[in-house]
């Protein structure tokens, strides 16, 4: 159910969307680049945070480093997509 002309960090961050929050697939396909996360979602808490950018580095094979994590790159779907898909090129 990922949304046609997605990208792979795109779909992999939809999946562990769902996977991790435990969010419909339908609402993780309805999630466009302006969509909030942190602070919007209740189940992207702080706790959740971890969860799901431990998951973005197993399965895209990226390391995310502790200083790299802020509300900006949390704070939209797009903005996720953006920064996992800078880390995947590196």
């Amino acid at each position: 159910m990922i949304p046609e002309g997605t990208s792979q960090v795109d779909a992999t961050i939809r999946g562990v969307l769902a996977d991790i929050l435990g969010l419909s697939p339908e609402r993780v396909a309805a999630f466009r680049p302006e969509t909030p996360l942190f602070g919007a979602l209740p189940e992207l808490d702080s706790m959740a945070v971890a969860g799901v950018l431990t998951e973005l580095e197993d399965r895209l094979g990226i390391l995310i480093e502790d200083d790299e994590v802020d509300g900006e790159m949390l704070e939209t779907f797009g903005a996720l997509v953006a920064f996992a898909g800078e880390k995947a090129l590196i």
